[in-house]
């Protein structure tokens, strides 16, 4: 309840000097702020510093960059900013303003080379050969990389001579400069900003150290030997407890600075008041329409959250523009804000990888056929300004497409990257063709559907569980589902329900969650009177998720036993009577479950689905023809991507990570001895763990002493197939227990095992492994809140083959959270669509590409199925207003085509308003024509839903005209571009 107390605390007191309010950790002072800033006040929030005194200060490199940052900023400050801070974070001396001091590099500046070099030596900064992470410099020839820990992205200085001729940003991934050239940045320490005089004194310190770190230098010890240069912001004026803190947390807390004593804590605490309390909105209008008489603010951080919440009439209310979330009710008055807590979230691709799309690269229309993109074009058509795709066909023929239909176009994919012929416009032949791939595709529709048919006979187990009983379940995992996790569970218990069978595809990237909604299938089929079976590729996998059931089901009743080759012939027997007679519950297991006689079997899982073969899973089928179907993948293999994606399956989508949740830096690197070192160095230091996987067993034992030898203290455990169950196990948890720092083992770590303080993985042979197996063994670290990273070691990058190099290349650009979908449609690219229902399809689908003929399929399934008309309805708008997306607001244009193209395939105006904020967030305020481009798209997606073929106008004269024909017309107050769009949008939503 900080919140209100704060709130409570400006409200009745009306006072400006408190200096320092101190609260428990990260997630409260953000929230405290939301406060602060509500009131208007000036504010710098210190991070979650949580060392205790001495550690190794390398493993806390992350908070110690923002921790340096905001006391910077606090420093020069005129009017020192109110710091709201958690309680661990100040108890240690903090730097003075001398140490943290900045200097600011200039276009046309004359930089000595060796000075500027001992400088960033004496700074902290580690000279790299590529720059990867915050704190690193790398000097090559006349370019320097550096990447500051305060900058937003690392920097390229281009020099002539010793002149500094250009200054850019560069992106990590690509390492491409950005277009944009800076006049000048701020370039600020990776640690202390120490002359040479200053670093020698402090070194000196840190090499006579009490503490105990594997280096012993000013990055791992330097903050605790500060002396005399240290700031106690603890001995400020007027420093405030947010609320309670319990005395033996603050105790402990109070031992890890000998300096610090209890009485450093004798502090007020922020009263709590009746006046004022925090609020839950679950039903804005009806809550607004209870509480009208009050005083109310909203706070939305843009416009676009205001027509999401579907609030067009705000008159009465006081709109606040703000990025924050402060829900506060008292007597009088009533403040709600309607942003949502921000997570750290993938977008949804609308299509393969169109934002990756370049000029000349090949696109296939699906009226027109296969042509080559050669950019965005702007036009003035009616009047009006439009953006326009450009495509080329043969004899330099070319189509305007206009963007808002972006989603007619796909790009250009085929078996073995084939090259394509262009089509002809004019010539009709591209239509011929479509038509005679649409026939064939009819057929294979036609075995699809009645398959389908088929199983529709079937009578299903109906499952389904009542809301408070699964919401409860819920809670007992301890953290908050994603809402991508909330609308896949529904998705499946909602099928599950219908009286069908349900078969369905669960993707969602390594660690989003996949195992919690399987969770939540299984506790309905068991609150509906039905077993479970969860199919796995390994024991290994097997035993851990046994454990995961077992801890989360024994209390609720819910029987579940492991059945895999390594249970006793006994305990099988037992297993095999208990789930025939209904005794148990759950069995997980391997191939073991295909076939058993279930009294009650619902539903049928499997995880890992891409590590089963084809044959496998039709015999899963076969013998479970009858029950719910769920398989579970990170990286769904290209056919299932086709089933999926082709009406054969159902699909569901896990496209958020957890809250805390962190990308896993990706590396190809060929072996060197001194690199290896470095790594397994660096993950030690921050007391981590370390995966290194090498699939050859005979040759594992070389592999164990090569690594003994580059660090004789090392801690080893080998783990192979040949190795015994019991042993494995055994060892596996003694290593799960931190007594062994590396784990050298085949790749069969590679399945779902779960170990959250293993943050790097060593890959030894990479180019070996399919690219599903390489992103399975990225996400076996990184898993809880400490980044990852993986290390995919090549021997001769000159060797491989040009397929190997392109997966490898794919691995590492796509190392963000969620990149396992990405990746399948990379996979796909390189081996090809494949086979569809056992028909190859290989000329087709080189004749039209491999996206259209996914689309002409799906469309063929529909038909069929009566699911859809012939024709795709589409709105004709000629309106003469000027709307794009411009290159002020964004300058790139792959991203203004990623923008169009995810517009193009929005169904609803409320999709369309979230691409409104997201766009506002990160490029800033919209121009006019950006923000009727988006107005434009409202309107197109409410004619399609109103039946309406075309919206057009003459001056203030506007005309609609239905699929019918029917005509209506109707008049805008003026000629102007806003008043068409809302005169327009005014009729559409009446």
């Amino acid at each position: 309840m900080s919140q209100s107390r704060l709130f409570n605390y400006y409200k009745t007191t009306k006072k400006s000097d408190l200096e320092i309010l101190l609260c428990e950790d990260a997630k409260e002072a953000q929230e405290l702020k939301s406060v602060a800033l509500f009131f208007g006040k000036e504010v710098i929030v210190f991070p979650d510093f949580r060392a205790t005194h001495g550690d190794d200060l390398r493993v806390y490199k992350e908070e110690l960059h923002q921790l340096f940052s905001s006391l910077r900023n606090y420093y020069s400050a005129k009017v020192k900013p109110l710091i709201i801070s958690p309680l661990k974070t100040l108890l240690f001396e903090m730097p003075q303003e001398s140490l943290l001091k900045s200097r600011v590099i200039e276009f046309g500046e004359k930089i000595e080379f060796r000075a500027f070099q001992q400088q960033m030596l004496l700074w902290g900064y580690n000279f790299v050969d590529m720059v990867q992470v915050e704190g690193e410099i790398s000097f090559r020839g006349d370019i320097i990389d550096i990447y500051p820990p305060s900058s937003k992205m690392p920097l390229r200085i281009s020099l002539f001579d010793n002149e500094i001729e250009q200054i850019k940003y560069f992106e990590l991934e690509s390492q491409r400069t950005q277009k944009e050239e800076l006049e000048s940045f701020e370039l600020t320490p990776a640690f202390f900003s120490l002359d040479e005089s200053e670093f020698d004194m402090l070194n000196e310190r840190v090499q006579k150290s009490e503490f105990d770190s594997l280096v012993k230098d000013i990055a791992s010890l330097g903050l605790w030997h500060l002396d005399d240069s240290g700031v106690n912001f603890l001995e400020s004026k007027n420093v405030k407890l947010s609320r309670e803190l319990n005395a033996p947390l603050i105790d402990a807390y109070a031992l890890n600075k000998p300096t610090i004593s209890r009485e450093c804590f004798n502090v007020e605490v922020l009263e709590e008041s009746d006046d004022f309390k925090e609020i839950s909105v679950s039903d804005l209008h009806a809550f607004l329409k209870v509480h009208k008489a009050k005083k109310t603010t909203i706070i939305a951080s843009n416009e676009a959250v205001i027509k999401q919440a579907g609030l067009f009439d705000v008159s009465g209310l006081k709109i606040l523009y703000a990025p924050y979330i402060l829900n506060i009710m008292g007597k009088d008055e009533l403040v709600i804000s309607l942003n949502k807590q921000t997570k750290i979230k993938r977008r949804r691709k609308s299509s393969i990888l169109l934002d990756d799309l370049k000029v000349g690269d090949y696109v296939v229309h699906e009226d027109y056929g296969v042509g080559i993109f050669e950019g965005i074009e702007q036009t003035e058509i009616l009047g009006g300004v439009k953006d326009f795709i450009v495509i080329k066909y043969i004899g330099d023929d070319k189509i305007l497409l206009p963007v808002e239909n972006l989603d007619a176009i796909d790009r250009y994919i085929a078996s073995g990257g084939s090259v394509p012929v262009l089509d002809k416009l004019g010539k009709g032949s591209f239509g011929k063709l479509k038509e005679s791939v649409k026939k064939r595709l009819l057929e294979i529709a036609g075995q699809i559907v009645n398959t389908a048919a088929a199983r529709e006979l079937i009578t299903a187990p109906k499952i389904n569980v009542d809301e408070d009983e699964l919401r409860a379940f819920q809670k007992l995992s301890g953290f908050l589902y994603t809402d991508d996790q909330s609308q896949s569970i529904n998705e499946i218990i909602t099928q599950m329900s219908s009286g069908h069978i349900m078969d369905r595809l669960l993707s969602g990237d390594v660690g989003f969650g996949k195992t919690e909604v399987a969770m939540n299938t299984i506790f309905a089929a068991y609150k509906s009177g039905f077993q479970s079976a969860l199919i796995v590729p390994t024991t290994l996998l097997s035993a851990q998720h046994y454990r995961s059931l077992h801890e989360r089901f024994d209390a609720l009743g819910i029987k579940c036993s492991k059945l895999d080759r390594f249970v006793s012939a006994k305990d099988k027997t037992n297993i095999i009577k208990a789930l025939s007679s209904g005794d148990l519950d759950v069995v997980v297991g391997t191939h073991t479950l295909f076939d058993l006689d279930f009294k009650k079997l619902g539903v049928v899982i499997i995880d890992e689905e891409h590590k089963f073969g084809v044959k496998q899973k039709e015999k899963i089928k076969e013998l479970y023809h009858n029950v719910h179907l769920l398989s579970m993948s990170a990286t769904p293999i290209p056919r299932s991507l086709n089933q999926a994606l082709s009406s054969i399956k159902t699909m569901s989508q896990l496209l958020t990570p957890p809250s805390q949740r962190q990308p896993v830096r990706t590396f190809v690197k060929a072996y060197e001895e001194k690199l290896i070192k470095e790594v397994l160095l660096r993950e030690i230091r921050r007391g981590g763990q370390i995966f290194y996987v090498h699939n050859s067993i005979d040759h594992m034992p070389i592999k164990l002493g090569e690594l003994k030898a580059l660090l004789p203290s090392l801690r080893v455990v080998m783990l192979h197939s040949k190795i015994s169950a019991t042993d494995t196990e055994k060892e596996l948890l003694k290593f799960e227990a931190g007594e062994y720092d590396l784990m050298l083992a085949t790749s069969i770590i590679e399945s779902g095992i779960h170990m959250p303080r293993v943050n790097t993985i060593i890959v030894d042979g990479a180019d070996r492994f399919g690219m599903a197996d390489l992103h399975q063994l990225r996400g076996r670290v990184g898993r809880s809140n400490v980044e990852g990273f993986a290390y995919f070691i090549v021997n001769d990058k000159e060797t491989l083959t040009d397929e190997a190099k392109k997966r490898l290349l794919a691995l590492e650009s796509n190392s963000f959270l969620g990149s396992g979908s990405v990746l399948a449609y990379h996979d796909l690219e390189i081996r090809g669509g494949g086979n569809l229902v056992g028909d190859a399809q290989s000329g087709h689908i080189k004749n039209i590409g491999y996206s259209l003929y996914l689309r002409l399929l799906e469309d063929a399934i529909k038909l069929l199925s009566n699911q859809m008309e012939v024709e795709k309805a589409k709105v004709d708008i000629k309106l003469t207003i000027s709307a794009f997306v411009s290159d002020e607001v964004v300058k790139e244009d792959r991203l203004r085509i990623d923008i169009y193209r995810r517009l193009s395939s929005c169904i609803d105006s409320v999709e369309i308003y979230e691409i409104q904020e997201e766009v506002i967030d990160r490029f800033g305020a919209l121009d006019a024509p950006t923000k009727q481009f988006f107005e434009l798209m409202v309107i197109k997606v409410l004619s399609l839903s109103k039946g309406i073929k075309s919206v057009s106008n003459y001056g203030q004269n506007i005309t609609i005209t239905y699929m019918d024909e029917k005509k209506e017309s109707i008049k805008s107050d003026s000629k102007d571009d806003d008043d068409i769009i809302k005169a327009v949008l005014k009729y559409l939503r009446a």
